[in-house]
C-alpha cells in the first residue's frame, strides 16, 4: 500500500469488516511506514512538560498517543474512569464497588453505553476505566474502583462494561495483574503460585479478553519479582499466546514501566501518557543496533492499528454531541444505579420504610450528610454538574410534611439534644478521599483500620442513647467493621460513594419509594483477624488461594454480613430447585431452575445466587464459589421461576504440571439462594462424566 493510499483511507470503511480483512489492511499500512513512524505509534504524544498540567487538572482533555498527521492515522485519545468520564463535566455514577452491589449486568452495560457516548462526545476514542482488580483485602485504598472480591462476579460486571462502552469506542481493562495494594504499588512484589494466579487473579481479565476488550493496562507492581510491564509471562505467554489476545497492552501512567527495551520485549505496546522510556529515537536505535527485532515493533504497531481501524468508523454527530453529556436521561440512570446499589444491612422491627404521616421531625446528623462525597479525587475523579447530598435528598423528599433538623455532629451534646427531639435520627458516617483512594501526597491510600473513625463511633453511641430509632448510613469504598455499635442501632445502610444522585436514591430507599435490592459484593468481617495478612508498606507479600468469603468458609468463620447479603422490604422464599440435566459431559451446560416468591407488600428485585462445591476433588478447592447469578422482579405475592445456566468450562481448575485446565469427572454440589450464607441455601447435585 502506497503512502498516498494510506493518506486517502476512509477509516470509517472498516466498520463491519471481518477481523481478517482489518488485519490484512493493517499489515499493509505497517509495511508502508518508516521505522520512526512505527516507533511513534508506541507512546503518548505529549512530552514530560505536560505532566505539570495533569497535576493541576488530570485528563480534562483526551490524552493522545500515536497521532500521525503525515499519514493521517488517528491516535488513541485516552479518557479515564471508572465512575464516569473524567473529562470536563460528565455524569457521575456510583463507584464500581457500589455498582458491583447491584449485581445488575444489564444496568452495567447501559452505564457503559452512556460512558462511551459521553467520552466520544468530548473527543475521546478510548476509555481506560474498566477496573477489574480483585479485592483481596478491603483495606485497599482503591477498592471503590473495582466491583468486589469474587472473580466470577468481577468478570461478569467487567464484561458488561466492556460490551457497553465498546459500542462506541475502545475500552481498556486494568490493572493487569495482582494490583490490590495502593501505598506500596510502585515497589511491592506479589508472590503467587501459578494456580492461584490463573484461577483467582486472572480469570476475570480472561472474561474481558473473551468479550473483545481492545486493550489491557499493565499494573505498577511486581509479580514474582518482575514488574508487570517487564513481565513476559503475564504479557506474552498468558495474555497474547494462551489467551490469543489481539488487542494492545498500554502502560499505567508514568511509572508503568521502568526500562523501555525490557517492556517492549515483554509485550508492552504503548507507553502512556508521554514518550519517556519508549521514545521513538530510542526504539529506532535499539532496532538498528540489533537489540530489538523489528518484527516485535511491527507486531506491536499491527495490534494498535487494527484496534484503531475497528473503532474509528463509529461516528454519529447527533449521538456524540457535548449537549448529551450529563443529560437528564443519563442522570436518571445514575439515580437508578444508586437506588440499586444501597445495601440494607439491618432493619430492626421494620423501622424502614418510614411513613411520613406518622412522623413530625427527622434529625440528620454528621458532617458527611452535607458533603458532596462521591469518591476518590485521584485519577478516577469525575466532575459532575451537581451532586445531591444525603441531607438534600432527605429534605427534598420530606417536603413540607416533616421538619428536618441538622447537626454536624462535632458537638456531641448539641447533636444529642437535636436527636432526642426527633422521631428518627439519620446518622451519616464513613470515609472520604482523604481516608482512602489513590495515594497522592499523603492523602488517600490504604486504610489502617476497617472501623469507622473514633469520632464517628462515639457519635453513633451517643445518639443511640437518646433516640432508639437510629438509621446509620455508611459511605465508603469497601467493607467496614461495625462490631462496636451495630447492636445499638435499628437500621444500617451501606451507601458506598453513591454518585451525583446519591442523596435522592437514599431518600427513595428510606421513605419506601423503592425497596432496596442491593447485595454485598464483599464480605463484611467481624474483625480483621478473619482476613488475609495485609501490610500496606510491604516490599513483598504472599497472595494465597483464599480470601473473602472463601476464606471464611474454609476456616469456619462467621462474618458480620456474608458475601451476597442484603435485606429488602420484601420477603422472598425459594423452592423447587432443579438442575437439568443431572449428568453432563465436558463442554456442556446445566440449567439451574428455582422458584422465587415475593411474600411481602412491596414490589422488588431479588438477586438469586448460584454457588458450586466440588465433591472429592483431586485438589484443594473452595467449599463453595459463585458461578452464576441473576435478577428477578416480583410484585407482591408473585412467584416466578428463574433459570441460570452454568457452563462446565467455569468449573475447571488449572493443572500447573500439565499447564492446562482440568474439568473433573466428579459430583458437583449446587447451592442456590439469596446470599452465600449456608443456612439460606437450597442444595442439590449434578455430575460430569
Amino acid at each position: 500500500m502506497s503512502r498516498e493510499t494510506i493518506r486517502q483511507l476512509d477509516w470509517g470503511e472498516f466498520i463491519g469488516k471481518s477481523e481478517e480483512e482489518i488485519d490484512q489492511q493493517a499489515q499493509k499500512i505497517v509495511e508502508s511506514m518508516t521505522l520512526k513512524e512505527k516507533a511513534e505509534q508506541m507512546a503518548g504524544d505529549n512530552s514530560l512538560l505536560h505532566a505539570i498540567g495533569m497535576l493541576i487538572r488530570y485528563n480534562k482533555n483526551p490524552i493522545p498517543a500515536g497521532v500521525n498527521k503525515e499519514l493521517d492515522i488517528p491516535g488513541v485519545l485516552f479518557a479515564d474512569g471508572p465512575r464516569g468520564v473524567v473529562l470536563n463535566n460528565s455524569t457521575c455514577f456510583p463507584v464500581s464497588m457500589a455498582r458491583g452491589a447491584t449485581w445488575d449486568i444489564e444496568l452495567e452495560e447501559k452505564i457503559g453505553e452512556i460512558i462511551g457516548i459521553e467520552a466520544k462526545s468530548q473527543g475521546a476514542n478510548f476509555f481506560g476505566g474498566v477496573c477489574i482488580n480483585l479485592l483481596r483485602h478491603p483495606a485497599w485504598g482503591r477498592a471503590q474502583e473495582t466491583y468486589g472480591e469474587d472473580s466470577y462476579h468481577l468478570g461478569e460486571m467487567g464484561s458488561a462494561l466492556v460490551r457497553g462502552t465498546q459500542k462506541h469506542l475502545m475500552a481498556c481493562a486494568k490493572h493487569y495483574a495482582c494490583n490490590s495494594m495502593e501505598n506500596a504499588r510502585f515497589k511491592v512484589s506479589v508472590n503467587i503460585d501459578e494456580r492461584t494466579l490463573r484461577e483467582v487473579y486472572l480469570a476475570h481479565f480472561k472474561k474481558c479478553v473473551d468479550e473483545g476488550v481492545a486493550s489491557i493496562m499493565n499494573a505498577y507492581n511486581r509479580v514474582n519479582g518482575k514488574y508487570c510491564g517487564h513481565n513476559p509471562h503475564l504479557l506474552r505467554e498468558i495474555l497474547k499466546q494462551d489467551w490469543d489476545f489481539p488487542g494492545f497492552v498500554i502502560t499505567d501512567f508514568v511509572w508503568g514501566i521502568r526500562e523501555g527495551k525490557q517492556a517492549i520485549k515483554a509485550g508492552v505496546d504503548i507507553e502512556m501518557p508521554f514518550h519517556w522510556k519508549m521514545k521513538s529515537k530510542k526504539i529506532v536505535k535499539w532496532v538498528e543496533n540489533g537489540e530489538i527485532d523489528e518484527d516485535i515493533i511491527n507486531e506491536a504497531v499491527l495490534r494498535i492499528l487494527r484496534q484503531k481501524m475497528k473503532f474509528a468508523g463509529i461516528q454519529d454527530p447527533e449521538k456524540y454531541n457535548p449537549e448529551n453529556v450529563a443529560s437528564e436521561e443519563n442522570t436518571k440512570v445514575a439515580l437508578e444505579a444508586a437506588q440499586k446499589s444501597i445495601v440494607l444491612l439491618k432493619n430492626e422491627n421494620n423501622l424502614l420504610p418510614l411513613k411520613k404521616n406518622t412522623l413530625n421531625q427527622i434529625a440528620i446528623i454528621g458532617k458527611l450528610a452535607k458533603i458532596e462525597n462521591i469518591g476518590d479525587k485521584g485519577s478516577s475523579r469525575v466532575y459532575p454538574p451537581y451532586v445531591v447530598t444525603p441531607y438534600e435528598g432527605v429534605k427534598q423528599e420530606a417536603g413540607d410534611e416533616l421538619e428536618i433538623l441538622y447537626s454536624k455532629g462535632d458537638n456531641i451534646e448539641k447533636a444529642r439534644k437535636i436527636a432526642s427531639q426527633a422521631d428518627i435520627a439519620v446518622i451519616v458516617v464513613g470515609y472520604t478521599h482523604k481516608d482512602e483512594g489513590e495515594y497522592v501526597y499523603s492523602k488517600g491510600g490504604d486504610r489502617d483500620s476497617l472501623r469507622l473513625s473514633l469520632e464517628d463511633e462515639e457519635l453513633i453511641q451517643a445518639i443511640s442513647e437518646v433516640n432508639m430509632n437510629c438509621i446509620v448510613v455508611m459511605e465508603g469504598g469497601s467493607a467496614i467493621i461495625t462490631e462496636a455499635w451495630r447492636d445499638k442501632v435499628s437500621v444500617m445502610l451501606m451507601a458506598w460513594y453513591p454518585g451525583m444522585e446519591g442523596g435522592t436514591a437514599l431518600a427513595d430507599i428510606i421513605f419506601g419509594n423503592i425497596s432496596p435490592s442491593a447485595k454485598l459484593p464483599v464480605v463484611f468481617p467481624k474483625s480483621q483477624d478473619q482476613l488475609p495478612f495485609f501490610d500496606k508498606d510491604a516490599n513483598e507479600i504472599e497472595y494465597g488461594y483464599y480470601h473473602g468469603y472463601k476464606l471464611m468458609d474454609k476456616n469456619g468463620y462467621e462474618p458480620a454480613f456474608p458475601f451476597g447479603f442484603g435485606l429488602s422490604y420484601c420477603t422472598y422464599t425459594y423452592s423447587n430447585l432443579k438442575v437439568e440435566p443431572n449428568t453432563i459431559k465436558k463442554g456442556d451446560s446445566v440449567k439451574v431452575k428455582v422458584d422465587v416468591k415475593n411474600e411481602g407488600e412491596y414490589e422488588g428485585w431479588e438477586i438469586v445466587q448460584v454457588y458450586i462445591g466440588y465433591s472429592k476433588s483431586a485438589v484443594d478447592r473452595p467449599i463453595k464459589e459463585l458461578k452464576g447469578f441473576g435478577k428477578i422482579k416480583l410484585f407482591p405475592s408473585e412467584q416466578k421461576t428463574i433459570q441460570i445456566e452454568i457452563n462446565s468450562k467455569e468449573l475447571g481448575y488449572y493443572d500447573v504440571n500439565k499447564k492446562t485446565w482440568v474439568i473433573e469427572k466428579i459430583t458437583y454440589e449446587l447451592f442456590v439462594g439469596p446470599s452465600s450464607e449456608k443456612e439460606k441455601l437450597l442444595k442439590t447435585t449434578f455430575k460430569i462424566e
